[in-house]
């Protein structure tokens, strides 16, 4: 795989991943929430914790598969996960913040 199509792979994945947990009602989209209706918030973002690292290992596969893994600090880390966040901003604004009529 090119190293192009691999990094925008990957970017693709965080995209569906951080927002997966806001668009569906079931634990990551595969198992019914067992309760009252809704999700409660701390699970959807205890599923997008998972999915966070589930898109990170997919990532450092496709880089090893390409060449050197690379050694990562807590920095990259840290901005990853903000990024994870900011990716999944529109599924949370469709879930808490639209308007239902």
């Amino acid at each position: 795989m090119d190293v192009g199509a691999a990094a925008w792979l990957v970017i693709l994945l965080a995209f569906v991943g951080a927002n997966l947990p806001f668009f569906n009602d079931k634990v990551f989209a595969l198992v019914p929430f067992k309760g009252a209706g809704h999700k409660p918030f701390l699970v959807r973002l205890g599923e997008l914790v998972v999915l966070f690292f589930i898109v990170g290992f997919i990532g450092r596969a496709l880089e090893g598969r390409i060449g050197t893994v690379f050694p990562q600090t807590w920095e990259f880390y840290a901005i990853s996960a903000c990024l994870f966040l900011v990716l999944g901003f529109p599924g949370f604004v469709v879930r808490y913040l639209r308007k239902r009529h």
